[in-house]
């Protein structure tokens, strides 16, 4: 049984890669910040209305580990799944080159919800990923 909850397409642009003609490193986290708001929208939440509510997931905390580097033109899945730690809702994101299946980029992504300007329990949170937890 796959343990990803959500996966995203996304292509290697040019602009996107360095002087070693392979994509720079902090560009991985454009990517996997794109995927986890793709995420969102396909449950129906939008990160923009989410703040006019008063409601911001914030990244706390971001670890990668950098296996096989992209190069400009390569396709590339963004695959996630998630769990709960207290307060804490923690994204396992990996990313994969599509012409060979090789594992790019390992990261854990531990984001947390501040509510109207203070460090909170989201239970919009809580209803939304209930299914997604692990």
């Amino acid at each position: 049984m796959d343990k990803y909850v959500y996966e995203l397409t996304l292509k290697v642009r040019d602009y996107e890669c360095d002087l070693q003609g392979i994509v720079n490193n902090a560009n991985y986290q454009h990517y996997l910040e794109h995927a986890r708001h793709e995420f969102l929208c396909s449950v129906g939440v939008s990160f923009a209305e989410l703040h006019t509510q008063g409601v911001d997931p914030v990244v706390a905390r971001i670890n990668m580990a950098f296996k096989t580097p992209l190069k400009s033109g390569d396709e590339f899945v963004c695959k996630l799944y998630m769990k709960k730690e207290g307060i804490k809702y923690i994204f396992y994101q990996d990313i994969f080159r599509k012409s060979d299946d090789k594992v790019v980029v390992k990261a854990a992504v531990e984001t947390v919800c501040v509510v109207n300007g203070r460090l909170s329990d989201s239970e919009l949170f809580d209803r939304i990923f209930a299914p997604y937890l692990k």
